[in-house]
């Protein structure tokens, strides 16, 4: 059975009412802590990091199919991005094969994304009407029924592409790349102490350089840049999992509150699009009311999207200070107790990089089913130490 149809066959398998609440379900996602020493390759850690983003999607892909709770779409492109992300991170560390499939990715991300602004919106007009008077929720009625349909359209489009033949594939390649065994003996395997704290310098530089090429009068398009640098940042810290320790929490927390308060400038940006595209539609039909009030929520998104520049300056400073130094002078510590690498001949390199390329059709039927049922979280293998326990900041972790 492919892939697309056991998905199916498990969304419809699901209750129409899930028994576990939306806050409990989201904490089965949860990031594991990892045992890493010095040993720990990081070609070992970013096939962890894969086997746990996909069981995130298994997770995930049978209720945002269903479209009854928009929290499990939200959790499923968190989840897209994530892998994105992964596969950025340890470009150098996985096969060219799979880092290449990025394109796919962001196919899905973007109908994702679609959906989800539609949700937004939906939620933002619900919560604006809850102050209104009668007849004026009576006025905002036509702009609710418009937003739902395109709703409606948008969530069939992420279906048709998560049925679509490149978006299983996509999955099959991550498989079976997470499926390859530990290298952490591999010629030329780096230490995971050696790559990750030179990945969050990196990511920090160009978060850092991001912030201060922002103009004067900054577009949002460009403090939508500095949000996606910050969440770039964040995930390489998250990736590297306890290895980091307390100044890994204390920048996290500033990092997510960043990309958080970016983050409602933003929603409030796309409402105010959507609803100028809408007004200016001779044929949309919305009678005078419902265009005055559509008017009146465009001002207010405009007042959020007004103050994005002083949430930022508030925002950077908590990240770049004093939590930045004390998470520099740990990245050092790791560094300092990184072994050198091995050094690896060409043919063992070449190896390495097609490993997954190479695998047989035979192969890749048998990790069919590794996508598409989601198996007991206790039974998924990690070549790092089996999941122990997890922590509060780690919790909250892939709610973003």
């Amino acid at each position: 059975m492919k892939i697309a149809e056991i998905t199916r066959q498990s969304a419809a398998d699901a209750p129409a009412e899930p028994t576990v609440p939306v806050k409990a379900a989201a904490a089965t996602a949860l990031v594991p802590e990892r045992r890493i020493d010095t040993a720990t390759s990081a070609h070992d850690l970013a096939l962890a990091e894969l086997r746990r983003l996909l069981n995130a999607w298994r997770r995930h892909e049978p209720l945002a199919r269903m479209g009854q709770d928009p929290e499990e779409l939200h959790q499923l492109r968190v989840t897209v991005r994530r892998i994105d992300a992964t596969l950025a991170l340890f470009k150098h560390q996985l096969p060219a094969s799979v880092v290449g499939t990025r394109k796919t990715a962001k196919g899905v991300l973007r109908a994702l994304g679609a959906a989800r602004d539609l949700d937004v919106q939906l939620g933002e007009l619900a919560r604006y009407c809850t102050d209104l008077s009668e007849a004026e929720c009576a006025a905002a009625e036509p702009l609710r029924q418009r937003l739902e349909a395109e709703a409606a359209r948008a969530h069939a489009r992420v279906v048709r592409l998560l049925d679509a033949a490149p978006t299983r594939r996509w999955l099959e390649d991550l498989s079976l790349a997470s499926d390859a065994g530990p290298g952490g003996s591999a010629p030329g395997t780096r230490s995971a102490f050696q790559v990750m704290p030179q990945r969050v310098r990196q990511r920090f530089r160009k978060l850092r350089k991001t912030v201060r090429k922002l103009p004067a009068n900054a577009s949002m398009d460009e403090f939508h840049d500095v949000r996606r640098r910050a969440k770039q940042l964040r995930y390489a810290i998250e990736s590297g999992g306890r290895m980091f320790g307390k100044p890994a929490d204390e920048l996290l927390k500033a990092l997510r509150r960043m990309q958080e308060r970016l983050g409602a400038h933003q929603d409030a940006y796309m409402a105010k699009r959507r609803l100028a595209t809408l007004a200016e539609d001779s044929a949309n039909g919305l009678p005078p009311a419902t265009l005055f009030l559509m008017g009146r929520l465009a001002e207010r998104q405009s007042e959020v999207i007004s103050q994005a520049s002083r949430t930022l300056s508030r925002s950077w400073r908590r990240v770049r200070g004093k939590r930045w130094k004390a998470m520099r002078s740990r990245l050092g510590e790791l560094s300092n107790r990184a072994p050198a690498p091995r050094r690896v001949t060409t043919t063992a390199a070449r190896a390495a990089v097609t490993v997954v390329a190479a695998a047989s059709p035979p192969q890749a039927q048998a990790a069919l089913p590794a996508i598409a049922v989601a198996p007991p979280a206790d039974a998924v293998a990690t070549p790092i130490g089996a999941p122990e326990r997890v922590s509060e900041p780690e919790r909250r972790s892939l709610k973003h």
